[in-house]
């Protein structure tokens, strides 16, 4: 399918780092002196999450007044809800807020611009390491805007993997299943905290694949178009190709790796059996 991406318009991709970049001054500003509160069980949000999350929202409005922005900390989001011209941002203020808490500095701001469920632009800042990793449909993705590109890794045996966890793990949770299937397979696996870093990791080389059972489109939008525009493969939990990640995923470097995930991915959860 065509990308809507307009290269003529290139302040969208400006736009959304300037606004993930300012969000991070503000996770920055407030680290280790915020207190939390639970939003579900071992979920936890901050202060620090609300305002970074203002902040990219006044940032939006101030460049494009007519669109609509859908963020994790909306008291009720509306993932159905679109601006009159179907330009919809998404986005996650604080990505890794455990580790936020816990005064570990691995955690990020990601957003990304959709427009009829296709994917235009996505950035994904870590402001503790100053790394902005970015993306745009058609145009390739890069950190602090250096081009980045995958690993060419093809087996699982020569892989490192990121895992994604919920917030509360319980004997029977699935990302546990896979946990177990993929660990005595590859070199390593990661947990890290923050889901969307994961994917900016193996849009980077970094991480040669990911995947996670549990997460929600601001998670992965704008990390699912940085791995496509790195060279990588991203898909649904049973290996169909999405324009807009609505929930778990499985991501790889190469197609090879990503059947190899996804097999397994299948085989531990049963699915399409």
């Amino acid at each position: 399918m065509a990308s809507p991406y307009n290269p003529l318009v290139p302040n969208y991709l400006e736009v959304c780092e300037l606004a993930v970049r300012r969000a991070g001054a503000v996770l920055r500003d407030q680290f280790g002196r915020i207190h939390a509160r639970q939003k579900g069980p071992r979920d936890l949000v901050t202060e620090a999450d609300l305002a970074a999350q203002e902040v990219v929202r006044a940032t939006l409005h101030e460049a494009f007044p007519t669109h609509v922005l859908v963020g994790e900390e909306d008291p009720h989001p509306n993932l159905n809800s679109y601006s009159e011209n179907d330009f919809r941002w998404i986005v996650d203020p604080l990505d890794g807020t455990t580790n936020y808490v816990h005064r570990i500095p691995f955690c990020c701001v990601s957003l990304a611009l959709e427009h009829r469920s296709q994917l235009l632009v996505g950035a994904i800042f870590n402001p503790f390491l100053d790394e902005c990793f970015t993306a745009a449909a058609g145009q390739g993705a890069a950190l602090n805007g250096s081009p980045i590109q995958v690993s060419q890794t093809r087996g699982l045996s020569e892989a490192l993997i990121a895992a994604g966890f919920p917030a509360a793990v319980s004997i029977e949770s699935p990302d546990l299943k896979v946990f177990n299937e993929v660990v005595v397979r590859c070199q390593g696996v990661r947990r890290t905290g923050s889901a969307a870093l994961n994917l900016a990791y193996v849009a980077a080389g970094r991480f040669d694949g990911a995947w996670a059972c549990t997460t929600k489109v601001w998670d992965s939008a704008a990390g699912f178009l940085m791995i496509r525009e790195a060279g990588g493969v991203a898909s649904s939990l049973s290996g169909e190709e999405v324009s807009l990640p609505e929930g778990p995923f499985v991501v790889a470097a190469t197609a090879d790796l990503q059947r190899e995930l996804v097999t397994i991915v299948q085989k531990s959860l049963l699915i399409g059996q």
